[in-house]
């Protein structure tokens, strides 16, 4: 059965989130989530370059070549990240510093690829824009969950603002990619153990039930 529109956009941050349930895009994620700001900036990065080339490949598919089609999503996906990277150098230069090469990376980004190859490619204009709005939510709601957990661990921050007080003994630990895999490997964890939850109550009723 097709999914409503509604369901197109949670898919990505809840049963598909590209980090948590699909574990993809994990350079940029241990990499740049070191603060709550990098996080954000490239979660927003990503969804623009996802909705725009999920969008454009969606209305292009029915004139791509299938042999050719995988270059061509790449130059669409690269026309995109090249205004974003140019965008945010003008605008926000320390931001695009801070975040180095992690932008140009987006062209390789398997969430991006993958959503066009498996989505938009296939699916409508509309259906492919929610898709890409959704997975770059979902992408930003995980990378701003990291980045502030390891920020405010890392260095008692958050956004640069003292959080923990004087007293606090900063972890070091979490600001280096050790520290990422930590912090991502306990938040996956707890995600399975509430669907383990929710799958045990589910046949729990059923058995009440017969």
């Amino acid at each position: 059965m097709q999914r409503t529109l509604v369901q197109e956009f949670t898919k990505g941050i809840g049963s598909e989130n590209p980090i948590f349930r699909l574990v993809l895009g994990l350079c940029p994620t241990l990499a740049v989530t070191t603060s709550l700001l990098n996080g954000l900036g490239m979660g927003l990065a990503a969804t623009f370059v996802l909705l725009c080339s999920n969008t454009i490949i969606a209305l292009i598919k029915g004139i791509v070549p299938p042999k050719i089609r995988i270059p061509i999503y790449i130059v669409v996906i690269a026309t995109f990240v090249s205004i974003t990277e140019m965008v945010m150098a003008a605008y926000t230069p320390d931001l695009h510093k801070a975040l180095g090469i992690f932008v140009p990376l987006i062209v390789v980004n398997c969430i991006i690829l993958g959503r066009a190859e498996a989505f938009a490619g296939k699916n409508s204009v509309i259906r492919s824009l929610i898709d890409g709005l959704g997975m770059g939510a979902g992408f930003t709601v995980a990378l701003c969950t990291l980045a502030a957990i390891r920020e405010i661990l890392g260095d008692g921050k958050l956004l640069g603002y003292p959080v923990m007080g004087q007293s606090f003994e900063p972890v070091l630990l979490m600001i280096l990619p050790a520290g990422g895999f930590f912090v991502m490997g306990l938040l996956m964890g707890a995600l399975k153990l509430k669907d383990l939850r929710a799958a045990a109550r589910k046949r729990a009723q059923a058995i009440a039930e017969t």
